[in-house]
C-alpha cells in the first residue's frame, strides 16, 4: 500500500499544523504533493526519489494520504483549496501563506538530515511555491513542476510568477548567483501558460531550466506522476542527486 513504509508525523508551525510523511536516508527533498494530494503515484515519486540516495518528507497539505486521484475527489479539494487561507488561487503578486509553513519545514529536515541543503519539488496547486522556497538560504534545489497558480485567468494572472515585486527581486539575486530552477510544463498545458514560463525565463536567465514537453493532448498535466515524462523524472533526479550531493544505494 502507498506510505506503508513511511513515518506520519505532525509538523506545526505558527498555529498551523499538517502530517508529513518520512522516508529515507540522506540529504532531504520536501515535496508538495499536487491536487488530490498525496496518490499513489506521488508516493512512487517520491520512492524514486528514496532510491536514488535521498530521503523524503511528503507534505499532507490537502486531501486523504494514500487515496487514488479521481475527478470528484479533485474537485472537491480543489473547491476546499480555494477558499482556505493558505492558499492564493487568483492573487497575481503575492506568494502563499502555506509557504512560510513549508520554509519552517525545510529548515527543520535540513537540521535533521545534513547535507548541503533542501531540495524541494512542488506539483500543480504547489507547483510554483518553489520559487518562495528561495526566499530562505535553506532549499538549494527547487523543481517547479506543471506550476498553475495563480490560475491564468487574464493576460496578467499567465504571466504571474506568483511573487511579488520584492519577492522575485530576491529570488532572481539567488538564482542569478548560481541557484538553478528546474521547471516542467506539457506544452499543451492550459493549466500552466506558456507565458509563465517566459516571465520566469525573463527574469531568472539561464539559471532557470525552464522544459516545455511535446504533449499528445491539453489533458496531459501532471508531470512527473499521472501523466508520468520518464525524461522528466530522470532530469529530476539528476538535478536534485547533483544539487544535494546524494549517493544511490
Amino acid at each position: 500500500m502507498p506510505l506503508d513504509q513511511y513515518e506520519r508525523r505532525p509538523f506545526t508551525h505558527n498555529g498551523t499544523t499538517h502530517d508529513v510523511f518520512h522516508h529515507g536516508t540522506g540529504p532531504c527533498v520536501l515535496v508538495a504533493p499536487e491536487i488530490p494530494g498525496i496518490t499513489p503515484t506521488v508516493a512512487t515519486f517520491s520512492d524514486h526519489l528514496i532510491a536514488a540516495g535521498m530521503s523524503v518528507a511528503v507534505a499532507s497539505l490537502f486531501g486523504t494520504p494514500g487515496m487514488p486521484s479521481t475527478p470528484r475527489r479533485a474537485i472537491r479539494v480543489i473547491a476546499k483549496a480555494c477558499v482556505s487561507r493558505e492558499f492564493h488561487v487568483l492573487a497575481t503578486r503575492d506568494s502563499s501563506p502555506v509557504t512560510d509553513w513549508l520554509r519552517a519545514l525545510a529548515r527543520h529536515l535540513h537540521a535533521r538530515h545534513g547535507g548541503p541543503g533542501v531540495g524541494f519539488v512542488g506539483m500543480c496547486f504547489t507547483g510554483g511555491f518553489g520559487l518562495a522556497m528561495l526566499l530562505d538560504d535553506t532549499v538549494i534545489a527547487p523543481v517547479l513542476s506543471q506550476p498553475s497558480l495563480p490560475f491564468g485567468i487574464g493576460s496578467s494572472r499567465r504571466c504571474s510568477s506568483g511573487l511579488n515585486e520584492t519577492e522575485l527581486a530576491v529570488v532572481a539575486e539567488k538564482v542569478q548567483a548560481g541557484c538553478p530552477v528546474l521547471g516542467f510544463r506539457y506544452n499543451q498545458d492550459p493549466l500552466v501558460p506558456a507565458e509563465r514560463f517566459e516571465t520566469l525565463r525573463g527574469v531568472l536567465g539561464p539559471n532557470f531550466i525552464g522544459e516545455d514537453i511535446p504533449a499528445e493532448s491539453k489533458q496531459q498535466h501532471s508531470v512527473l506522476t499521472e501523466h508520468l515524462s520518464p525524461e522528466a523524472l530522470a532530469a529530476t533526479i539528476a538535478f536534485l542527486a547533483r544539487r544535494l550531493e546524494a549517493v544511490p544505494d
